[in-house]
């Protein structure tokens, strides 16, 4: 059985789209599910895609988190086991060279919304709700909520939404900073691929190279972020891309970068 629905969209076909599809148990990952995404995303890494677009095929649900039915009566041990794959899933998500846009509607909850925070940007529906509820049953956030949330909305906001466990709407989601766009449910997909399409028609090194630097630089110390940086600039300057960008501003014209 597969849990989702791959496709390709685009210029030349270079935005790959992943489509939760799980819908009688809203998109809620078990052991299968799981290493589905994790295998999917390894085989993108290594592709020509140029971003990744993750969304659903059930307006009513991104992703519910955990499969729980799955994990009811697991021993300890089990446990464990299980959620090192999903960590797995949650740090291939984060570090996959291209830019990952998480198009969300309906619920995005516990594991569902640590997918969206490990991802680059959001879009979201106005009917989309977010929670991270583990503390209401008893554990916390393990795929990131609490490293990722404060970078989002800020640690006082990050504290209220995790410790209470209570549900945020697009519309508070909005207005704390979690989200670069928001939507209808009929405009959602339009709205990510638009963005998609902007990222998607620039040098994919340089694309990678900025992903990587925003997410390494941000909180290191000034002094060592300064030399870093300059390490992601050069990985761009030895390019066939950088000379065909100038080359295409002398000419008055849009370029076509290989990725080369």
């Amino acid at each position: 059985m597969t849990y989702l629905q791959i496709s390709r969209t685009g210029t030349n076909q270079q935005i790959a789209v992943i489509k939760f599809n799980r819908p009688e148990a809203r998109n809620a990952f078990n052991t299968e599910m799981a290493t589905e995404i994790l295998n999917t995303l390894q085989t993108i890494s290594k592709s020509d895609v140029r971003v990744v677009v993750i969304s659903s095929s059930n307006p009513k649900a991104f992703c519910s988190g955990a499969d729980l039915k799955e994990r009811n009566g697991m021993t300890e041990e089990e446990w464990k086991a299980q959620h090192k794959l999903f960590e797995e899933m949650f740090y291939a998500i984060a570090d996959l060279p291209q830019p990952v846009i998480a198009a969300v509607d309906g619920f995005a909850l516990a594991g569902g919304f640590e997918i969206v925070l490990n991802c680059d940007f959001v879009v979201a529906a106005q009917t989309a709700t977010f929670g991270l509820p583990e503390a209401t049953r008893g554990i916390m956030p393990g795929g990131g909520g609490t490293r990722l949330l404060p970078k989002r909305v800020g640690v006082h906001v990050a504290k209220e939404w995790v410790c209470t466990g209570r549900m945020v709407t697009a519309e508070e989601a909005e207005k704390a900073g979690l989200l670069n766009r928001l939507t209808t449910s009929e405009q959602l997909l339009d709205e990510a691929y638009e963005l998609a399409e902007m990222l998607a028609k620039n040098a994919p090194i340089a694309v990678q190279n900025c992903k990587k630097a925003v997410d390494s630089l941000f909180g290191m110390e000034d002094m060592q972020a300064r030399q870093e940086e300059l390490v992601f600039y050069n990985h761009c300057v030895n390019t066939e891309d950088r000379l065909e960008g100038v080359l295409a501003f002398v000419e008055k014209r849009a370029p076509q970068f290989a990725g080369k």
